[in-house]
């Protein structure tokens, strides 16, 4: 079978006016991984991105790090994060969490942030969030299930795919054959520039890691690992 590594974005610019740009420590992120992976001797014959600028900003890190592009990057809108901002600005007045200013997707605080997240997904999920949103939980799923699928089909040796947590928690709620709830649990846990393994074919996809960081786990490198 073939092997997929899924990789989520370094960390992006957190409390930024463009949050869809690495922050310098993602970009450290990045490149570590890519040399961690080169030191390991994996090559990719298949790269597949999102069109968010922090996946090609992650993949183009991780590529100059094993010493250059090995194949031309494609990109797969379906392997994009959900619009966060426009989920919280579809709570109204009603429902924001402690810390939140209503209609707007800005906390005091990252821990702030986070519990709000974990809310507005789960409200999301439920659909039960009283404004319009830009597409509902299930054409989310539906649109990563595309995804996923194309990249099954297209097939290859050894696979690259850099997404958001979003995506990457729903693919494996969907291999393991999980309610929404995992989902949304996964994706508060995944670490920037970490790594879910999987083994696949044109039918099939089995879980093999999940949200791996051996880049990170040695001295000196703990405050490299973020979740933003």
């Amino acid at each position: 079978m073939a092997e997929l590594y899924f990789v989520r974005h370094g960390q992006a610019s957190f409390g930024a006016d463009n949050y869809d740009e690495l922050s310098p420590s993602g970009r450290t992120q990045s490149r570590w991984l890519g040399e961690y992976v080169a030191h390991a001797s994996l090559r990719f014959d298949r790269v597949v991105i999102g069109t968010m600028e922090r996946h090609r900003q992650t993949a183009d890190e991780i590529l100059a790090a094993m010493g250059g592009p090995q194949v031309e990057i494609a990109q797969d809108a379906g392997l994009n994060e959900y619009d966060f901002h426009a989920l919280f600005a579809a709570l109204g007045e009603e429902g924001v969490p402690a810390g939140w200013s209503a209609g707007k997707s800005s906390a005091r605080s990252k821990q702030d942030f986070y519990k709000g997240l974990r809310h507005v997904l789960q409200l999301w999920a439920d659909d039960r969030l009283p404004g319009p949103v830009p597409e509902t939980w299930q054409q989310f799923q539906a649109r990563v299930q595309r995804a996923r699928s194309e990249i099954q089909r297209v097939g290859g040796k050894r696979v690259l795919v850099v997404s958001s947590g979003g995506p990457i928690a729903v693919t494996a709620q969907q291999v393991l054959q999980a309610p929404a709830e995992t989902a949304i649990a996964l994706n508060m846990q995944i670490r920037n520039s970490s790594v879910c393994q999987y083994v696949f074919n044109d039918s099939a996809m089995s879980l093999v890691s999940f949200n791996s960081v051996p880049h990170l786990e040695r001295a000196g490198r703990h405050e490299f690992v973020t979740y933003g």
